[in-house]
Order: C-alpha cells, then structure tokens, then sequence
C-alpha cells in the first residue's frame, strides 16, 4: 500500500511539473533578454485594445481617464494539483496629473500563492487601475502588498457597474476551469533588472513614472494607445 502510494505522490508530482513547469510559478526563471520585453509590450498592448473591445469592461474605458496609473499583466498563471500559484510579469505606465501624458512603462511582477488541492489552469489577463494618490506613491516602493498596503477590489463589470473607493481596482479576462480571479494578497515587485535591459541604463521606477528620465520608442503604440482612451 506503502508504495503504491508513493508511486502516486511521483506521477502526480511528474504531471504537475509538464503542465505547471517551474516558470509558471516564478515568473522568470532564466535571464531575461530584450526580445523578451519588447514581446512583453506588445504583449501588453493587445491586452488593453482586448479589453477596451470587451463590452463588459464598460466601467474600464469610461473611467481610465480617472486612473493615476495602470498595470497590464498580459498572461497570469494559474493551477496546480498539490498547490495554486497565480503570478505574471507586467508593465505599469504612470499618467501625469499635469500634462495628462502616460509615462513609459516600467517591469512589475504579481504574485502570490494560494494553498489547496485544484485540478485544473488557465490564463487570466489582468488589468490593475490605480485610482489614488496613495496607490501611486506605493509604486515607488521595491515591493507592495495589495490588500495591505493599500486597498484593492475587484473592479466593476458590466452595464451601469458602480465601484466604490479603493487604491486599486482590479479586473481580469480569462477562461478555465478555475472561477474568478483574486489578487488581495498579492505582492507586487519593481523589476529593475529588466528595466535595465529595456532602457539600456540603470532606471528607478521613479526615473520610468514620475522623472520621465527613460525612454523607448518601441512603447510609444501602447502610450498612444491609453492617450486614446483616456480622453
């Protein structure tokens, strides 16, 4: 009996790490290149003109002209069988109060683990809107806990959807086997060695969002694109 379930614990073990493999769960497991990124931002950029065409994020386009910042995670993952892991590396863009422009995008990765047993993945695209003042300022820190350092909800869907007052509002697009989405808990990490590649030079994320002391053309279709929509 002993063995048989042991072997069982070994395949099971065995079809967790093909279909989940190590990346999925951390992120990035080898060295990021250029390429990478710059697929990341193009990446990014369908997502939003997804979501700008999904008639369910209504309450999105209207108000993105309310947001202080955005985040775009173009692929979340998320299964498991011994446990549930959910994560994706994004870019978060910064809207100046004054001029109304969008900065250039900085690397952020989300994640966060959940424990259970789910059978089952899928990919959520997700969209994070920064409505305060207080959400912002947390973008400066290396890392920070939605749900702790500052509040998050998940965003409003649908025709005459209302949201109250949160630092974050969240939204996701995704199809599975898995219901919605929750990023209360997740923490949220400055990848500064990937904005390094991009920009070419060490950059903060104050330097990308609030200095405008980095830049890269190859972002200008996704600035154009929020310049769009936020009116």
């Amino acid at each position: 009996m002993k063995r048989k379930a042991l072997t069982f614990i070994v395949v099971l073990g065995a079809i967790v790490f093909i279909i989940f493999p190590v990346g999925s769960f951390v992120g990035t497991a080898h060295a990021t290149t250029y390429y990478e990124l710059e697929n990341l931002v193009n990446k990014a950029t369908k997502t939003f003109y997804d979501f700008m065409a999904d008639p369910d994020m209504s309450w999105v386009r209207k108000n993105l002209k309310k947001a202080k910042a955005i985040m775009i995670i173009p692929a979340s993952y998320k299964g498991g069988f011994i446990f549930g892991a959910e994560g994706g590396t994004g870019v978060l863009l910064a809207r100046n109060e004054k001029t109304g422009k969008w900065s250039y995008p900085a690397f952020y990765t989300m994640g966060s683990v959940s424990f259970g047993l789910q059978i089952g993945g899928k990919v959520s695209e997700i969209v994070l809107l920064i409505m305060t003042e207080k959400g912002k300022a947390a973008l400066l820190s290396p890392s920070f806990k939605l749900g702790a350092d500052i509040s998050v909800a998940a965003g409003p869907v649908g025709a005459g959807a209302e949201a109250k007052t949160f630092d974050v509002l969240a939204f996701a697009r995704s199809k599975g086997v898995f219901g919605g989405i929750s990023v209360s808990g997740a923490v949220i990490t400055a990848r500064d060695s990937m904005n390094e590649i991009y920009y070419g030079k060490k950059v903060r994320p104050v330097d990308i969002l609030y200095l405008n002391a980095a830049s890269n053309k190859q972002a200008d279709k996704l600035r154009a694109a929020l310049a769009k929509y936020a009116g």
